[in-house]
Parts: C-alpha cells; structure tokens; sequence
C-alpha cells in the first residue's frame, strides 16, 4: 500500500463527509464508517509522523461554520469527545484514568442524544443567545430558531448570567408526522431525526422551526466552580433547579463495571425511548479530577462517548461488479445473496476499491460480513475466510470501463481507477445526479432512479436540458409514481434553482477537485462566472488552498468548448452566474419588500435570494408593514398601493447600488 496515497485519500475523504454533517446535514455514510476513516488515518499518522500533514482533519475539532447566519466565538470551546467502539477499548479508557488520577473518583454515565450541540447563554436569567457548535470555536446564531423550542425556558429560576450546553433533538413522533406530512405534499422525505432536527434549527424562518416541535436536553453546564458545584451531577441537577429539561437517565456510578451494565442495558432498551441516541457518554465526575486530567486539542482527556457498532450479518457474495461515478472513478461493488440489516433489506454493497479487495482477499462465492448502520449504503466488511469450500473465484480489476469500454487509467498517487472518456454515458448521468442533488442545485423531487429513466427517454443529455423539461410536462406523467403535484412540484423547483449562488453552478460542473469548499471560494474572489471563465491559472493557484493542480484543472475545464457551450445554455435559461453571498452587508436586514414589474438586469427569483441572504424579507402583496417595494418595466397595482400608503419605492438601478452588485 501507498501510506503517502492513502493519507491523502483518507484526508480528502474526511474532509468531504465532514462537509456532509457539520454544512450540509446530509450524511452519505455512517457514524461507525466514519469513525473508521478516521482511525485508519490516527493510525497511519501514529506510525508515520513524518506523513501527517498541517491540515489533517485529525488536528480540527469540527466542521464549518455556515455564512447566511451570523457567527458567534464561544468563549469557551466547545469541544467533541473521543469514541471508543467496544468493551476493551472502554475499560484501556478507564485505565488510563486511573494510571494519571488514581482510583479515588466517580463516573457519570448519559445517554449521547443524536441532534444539534447548542449553547444558550442567559443575561439575569433570562434567554439571550443560543449558538451552534459550528467548528468549535465559532458557532451560528440561532436564538430567534432557539426561542420557539417550548422545552427551553425563556427566563430560569435564578436571576444569574450563566451558559449552559445541550443538544435539540427532533423527538420520533414529531420526526413521523412531519414525514407524513411532507409525502403528502410530495415532498422529499427526511432521513433521520438528526438531520431533521438540525436542518430544522439552522433555517432562517423561525416559524418553520417552531412548526417542527423540537426539544432540548442539557447536560453540561462550563465553569460550574462559578456556581459553587464541584461535580458533573451537581451541574445536572442544579441545571434542572434552574428550569432546564435535563435527560434524567443520567447516572453516577462507582467503577467501569457499573459503566458497562449501564452500556449493556441502553444497547438493548434504545429502541424504546422517544428519541435517537448513537451510544452512551461516560465522564468523570469530579470537577478536579477533570481539569487534573486536561484535555486533547480536539476533546476532554476526561470524557469519552462509546457508540454503538452497527448491525453485522453474514451472507454470500454473489458476483462483484463495477459503476462509473461522475469523475469517473470506477468503483467495486459486491452483488449479494438478499440478507436482512438494520430493518432493510440489502441486496448490494460497496467494495471501495482494489487495494481493499486484495488488501481483505474478498472473492466471488465468499461468506462475508455486511454492516448497515441507519439509511445508508451498506458495506462488506470482510470475508469469512473459514467458510471456504474451494469453489470461490479470486478478484480481478477490470481493464476497461463497464459502460463505454474505454481503458481504464489509475491516477498517480490514488488508489481508484478512472474513465477518462468525457462522452462516457455513466459519467454523463451521474454528472446530471450530481447537479440535482442537495448540496449542489438542491432540486427537490428529482432523484437519480427519475434522472436515470428521462436520460434513457432522451429528454436529458447534459445538465443544461433540465431547464428544458418543462416543455415535457405530459411526457412527465409516463413515469411511474409522478403526478400533476408532483410534477407541478418539480417544475416549480427547476425554476427556483435558477436563482442560485454561483458556487452552487461551479459544485454542479463536476470541476475535478472542486467541490463545495472551493467553489464557494472562487465565487467569493471572482463573483461572476465570466471573471473566473478569464481567470489566470496564476489567479486562481495563489488562492489559499487551490495551488497548482487544482488552478489547471480549472483551467483546462473553461478551455474546453462544449463546456463554455454549456455555460452558455444555462446562461440562456436564466440560471444565475453572480455570487450572492454579501458577508458584513446588513443594510436589508429586517426590512419587508415587496417585488413588481419585470427587472431587466436580474430576474426576480434572483433578486428575491439576494434580499434573502442579505437579511432582508420578500412578501407577495403590500402591506402597511412593507418597508420598500421594488418595481420594474410595466408594474401592477402593487405599485399604486405602495404610493397610496406612502412607502418607499426602488427602481433596479436603486437596488443594484444597494446591494452593490452589477446585474447580469
């Protein structure tokens, strides 16, 4: 193995699932893989310190901090904790306690709830600030989100300054009416109560939050020496005096054994709480005892979370056969004999890629582990090497692609092995899946299986036809499962992912090695896509973390012709190209406009995300509460309204100069 490819592969593997959990709450994978990334690559900078790198996930507490709500530094960190995956493990944590403070000291034992870290902050008790854990150090305000969840007291018992620290989760029964509700209108639905309860969090409308009926747990409270405490369980129920709703499964215990027992009973009775937890969390009681025992860069030398594995089952490896991914990445999947895991069933799983295969001597005909652990792609884990009667088949890496048969190449320093045909048919369709997705152009009702059939229908070739689809409105309704809702539903949000930020366009071109963190930088210094299609590759390499690779890949992508072919077409379907972000720009925050007549330099869908992420509110109608009504070329009545109550009016030119941006 390539230890220097490897780390590399590991880091930018975890640097992307990160973006999924902290930016976007969509996970692809789940905790337990994760968590293996992340221990193969402790391990391999463990044995090869000379390999770790400056910027390796390792040395990072959390994930990124979102820009369309306003930052906040904690003044305390707010760390993650360590985790460790089964008995052993937990008691070496144990001893390792006892080795630096001896055996004169307690644990307190929780349930680890699966939501949203908050910290909340009370002036003389009353609710000032709530703030996310963001990447640790700096957090997003959420209070006016914070202030609809009934659970959380507006003003506590005691007229005292104080922080306190928790997680809002999503309980099951709100998390199920809410899918009922969302497929009655036809509408994607939520995957888990931890996605559902943080997207629900970091929406800017308030109301949307408090239609969601979260609730909130606290369970740790800094500084407690500040309120005459000397224990974490003092600091529980001293923060449930206060008012605060504190999970009371909490427990002190006396040894690791009575850990144990309380970890062995939560692994069988979760299921029957009214909320997810992912494991159990374990800290040491004694305030002393904790700050004797300091802390990591990343988290508390005191405190530990065990998570629990996911489901395991053994079942035969059929055939392994191979997809093409949207760079072209090809990659090995096991066909599997059907096997029950985690409530689902699962009839295919991921191999990753050759040197895992070789490296765990996987074969066809194999016995093999599969692991699932909640709605995601399942894995197989190795085979069961004594199960074999002779008959199994060695692996063999393909030469060409599956699709297109093109050789294929294997970069140098990687580990997969690329299609490098541009007119390749799976390249092309994972690349339209690509721009639909969430995290790039967020088009709601448009997954890949629908994506999949309208490619093989000839309806779409590249991501531009799209935008076309609204002129196949009856041929829409050939395929299984769509509706005139449905359809209605999907035009609708076609038409509203033309207003954009441009770094959602840039994620959606399939850049190799630019996904959502860079093309966020990118429109940040170059703002329309006509400055960075002029860019230099000397431009865009002296930006902080592209360099010279990444500025040629971008290069060589505006140099091609179909591509500036591209651009161009869903110039002409009005897809947006400016970057919207206005970070420190407040001058519409609070104010109430209203939008008529036709805009020329900006459509309106655009001019409307514009007013969004700058603070401001878009209604449909005028009212006595509107602040500044906008009007373009032939305006209607809402124009005359606006003059009759006297409220302030705004041409384009007007609002261009406002925002500071020049219209397309």
């Amino acid at each position: 193995m390539n230890v220097k490819a490897r780390i590399n592969e590991l880091i930018n593997i975890i640097n992307k699932l990160n973006d999924e959990y902290y930016y976007l709450d969509n996970p692809s994978v789940s905790d337990q893989e994760y968590d293996r990334y992340m221990q193969e690559l402790i391990d391999l900078e463990n044995k090869y310190p000379n390999l770790v790198k400056s910027d390796s996930p390792t040395r990072k507490i959390g994930g990124k901090v979102l820009t369309n709500l306003d930052k906040v530094i904690h003044k305390t960190p707010m760390m993650s904790l360590g985790n460790v995956f089964n008995e052993a493990e937990l008691f070496n944590f144990d001893k390792r306690i006892r080795e630096k403070i001896g055996e004169n000291f307690t644990y307190v034992v929780e349930l680890k709830l699966d939501g949203l870290a908050v910290s909340l902050i009370y002036k003389e008790g009353n609710l000032k600030l709530g703030v996310t854990r963001g990447d640790g150090t700096t957090g997003e305000d959420i209070t006016e989100n914070v202030l609809t969840i009934k659970s959380l007291p507006l003003v506590i018992s005691e007229n005292i300054d104080i922080e306190v620290r928790g997680e809002i989760i999503m309980p099951k029964s709100s998390f199920l009416k809410l899918n009922e509700e969302r497929a009655k209108k036809g509408e994607a639905l939520l995957q888990n109560t931890r996605n559902a309860a943080s997207g629900s969090v970091r929406t800017l409308d308030a109301k949307v939050t408090a239609s969601r009926n979260l609730d909130a747990y606290l369970y740790h409270l800094p500084n407690l020496n500040k309120y005459g405490l000397s224990t974490h369980e003092e600091a529980m129920k001293y923060m449930m005096k206060l008012g605060f709703k504190v999970d009371k499964n909490f427990k002190k215990v006396n040894n690791i054994k009575e850990v144990w027992e309380y970890i062995e009973y939560w692994t069988k009775h979760r299921e029957e709480l009214p909320y997810d937890i992912d494991g159990i969390v374990v800290k040491v009681n004694e305030v002393d005892y904790q700050e004797k025992l300091g802390y990591t860069v990343k988290v508390p030398k005191w405190a530990i979370a065990y998570k629990f594995p996911a489901d395991e089952v053994i079942t035969r490896l059929k055939d392994i056969f191979f997809t093409v991914g949207r760079t072209g990445k090809i990659t090995p999947n096991a066909l599997l004999e059907p096997v029950r895991v985690s409530g689902s069933t699962v009839k295919k799983a991921t191999l990753h890629n050759e040197d895992n295969i070789v490296l765990k001597d996987i074969r066809i005909n194999d016995f093999v582990v599969v692991r699932k652990a909640g709605d995601v792609i399942p894995e197989v884990v190795g085979p069961i090497k004594e199960k074999r009667s002779g008959g199994e088949l060695p692996f063999t890496m393909i030469s060409d692609c599956p699709i297109c048969h093109k050789k294929l190449v294997k970069k140098e320093h990687e580990v997969a092995w690329y299609c490098l045909n541009p007119r390749c048919d799976a390249k092309k369709l994972e690349n339209i899946c690509h721009f639909l997705s969430r995290p790039v152009m967020n088009i709601i009702g448009f997954g890949d299986s629908i994506a999949e059939d309208l490619y093989n229908f000839g309806y779409l070739h590249d991501i531009s036809d799209i935008y076309l689809l609204k002129h196949y409105r009856q041929q829409l309704f050939e395929l299984e499962g769509f509706g005139e809702k449905s359809i209605a539903n999907l035009l609708k949000s076609i038409e509203k992912s033309k207003g954009n930020s441009l770094e959602r366009v840039i994620f959606g071109l399939g850049i190799p090695k630019v996904g959502g963190k860079k093309a966020k930088l990118l429109a940040k210094k170059f703002k329309t896509m006509d400055n960075i299609i002029n860019a230099t590759e000397e431009d865009i390499a002296d930006m902080e973390d592209f360099g010279p690779i990444i500025a040629k890949n971008i290069i060589k992508f505006f140099d091609k012709e179909e591509n500036i072919q591209l651009i161009n077409k869903l110039k002409s379907y009005g897809v947006n190209m400016s970057y919207l972000g206005k970070e420190g720009n407040t001058a519409l925050k609070g104010l109430n406009f209203v939008l008529t007549g036709t805009l020329k330099k900006i459509n309106r869908l655009t001019a409307t995300n514009i007013i969004d992420a700058m603070g401001g509110n878009v209604a449909g109608s005028v009212s006595s509460s509107t602040d500044i009504v906008i009007v373009g070329e032939n305006p209607g009545s809402k124009y005359a309204k606006a003059k009759k109550l006297g409220i302030e009016i705004w041409d384009e030119e007007r609002f261009l100069r406002e925002i500071e941006i020049e219209g397309e």
